[in-house]
């Protein structure tokens, strides 16, 4: 294990946990990108092209979180299609116009729009409305826990050489 490569590596997994919450980074891909840099600078010891491929799966999974836990959380408060579809669009929209805050907003808002465009009562598109809100905490939940699952299989890894 080499010292010097861990620098750049433990900055790049600082800021990839940072971006599961601000949306300006990536998150997980940085992670993953500490540990190619580790890789280069120390000549992949301990570190196989099965190990970054799996990381690189674990990535795709962190990336598609979002929008399912978002879904996920709308259909299981009794949202409709609608809600989902708005839900998963005012993710987009509120991360772009709100920045940090439209990550929560966004959702919220994008659900109650979508059900009250299908026709839903008030109080029935807010329920699916907080459903969507929750699923996506739920999904924040379980992103930091797939980062700390990588990082910890990257320094099982490089610990065992």
């Amino acid at each position: 294990m080499s010292t010097t490569a861990l620098i750049p590596t433990l900055i790049l997994f600082m800021l990839g946990i940072l971006g599961t919450v601000v949306p300006l980074l990536p998150g997980a891909a940085l992670i993953w990108v500490g540990m190619l840099v580790y890789g280069f600078l120390t000549g992949f010891a301990g570190l196989s092209f099965t190990f970054y491929l799996l990381q690189g799966l674990a990535v795709l999974l962190f990336w598609s979180i979002d929008y399912i836990a978002t879904a996920l959380g709308t259909r299981y408060s009794g949202g409709s299609r609608g809600a989902i579809w708005g839900a998963a669009l005012g993710l987009l929209v509120g991360l772009v116009t709100m920045g940090p805050i439209g990550i929560i907003f966004g959702p919220f808002l994008g659900a109650l729009v979508g059900e009250m465009l299908s026709g839903t009562p008030a109080e029935k598109a807010l329920r699916s409305s907080l459903g969507a809100l929750v699923g996506l905490l739920g999904g924040l939940v379980l992103k930091l826990s797939i980062e700390a699952v990588m990082i910890y299989w990257f320094f099982k890894q490089i610990i065992s050489v």
